[in-house]
């Protein structure tokens, strides 16, 4: 009878510890797979037959809207450091406000786009956090190139993520005169020297492991 006990005590024993070495290693499988399927960066891709700039400019007789062309654009970040890479381009040269006076005026006078005919944005750094689905907003950073000249730049960022497709605004002040670009003011006409700008965006996402 005590035979019996002790061996179906050593049975017992044997089959805890079998549990307890299952239990201890069953984790290490969706461990190893959930860092596996960790993002280690966000790629978008503007499409510039679905994406616009928009701006206005206020004055003392009316506000002033006009649109530009996206060229291209890709910004690629780190969804956890938030560090950023990139580059969107606009033609500068396809501005317009829908005055051909005016615009004939702002290209070979305000922004000389036959000197400068492109504006890009690097960005460098996105605050706050973007999801693999869903919507996000955010502060993007980084530096503007207009009109020969580098600036610091931050955006705020409304971003929808949906399978392979993204959908997103922007929206940023141009402090043109602070950065050295002509007020087009005149003694019957003030014009102010922030333009504002609204970007809207399209295009594809991928996400890299």
């Amino acid at each position: 009878m005590r035979a019996f006990g002790l061996k179906s005590l050593s049975v017992g024993a044997l089959a805890v510890l079998g549990l307890a070495l299952f239990l201890s290693a069953a984790p290490t499988l969706p461990q190893q797979q959930a860092t596996q399927a960790a993002v280690s960066e966000i790629v978008l891709t503007l499409d510039p037959a679905q994406s616009k700039v928009h701006w206005t400019v206020d004055s003392t007789w009316h506000t002033v809207h006009g649109t530009f062309a996206l060229m291209s654009g890709t910004v690629h970040f780190d969804p956890e450091t938030g560090k950023a890479g990139g580059e969107i381009a606009v033609f500068a040269t396809s501005g317009e406000s829908g005055n051909s006076s005016r615009d004939a005026r702002m290209h070979k006078e305000i922004l000389e786009t036959a000197k400068y005919p492109d504006v890009v944005f690097r960005p460098t750094q996105v605050e706050g956090k973007v999801g693999q689905a869903g919507a996000s907003d955010v502060k993007l950073g980084g530096v503007l190139s207009i009109h020969g000249a580098d600036h610091d730049l931050t955006a705020l960022v409304h971003a929808e993520l949906t399978g392979d497709r993204w959908r997103g605004t922007s929206k940023f002040e141009v402090p043109y005169v602070k950065w050295g670009i002509k007020n087009p003011s005149n003694f019957l006409l003030r014009v102010k020297p922030v333009v504002n700008v609204d970007l809207e965006m399209s295009g594809e996402v991928k996400a890299t492991k």
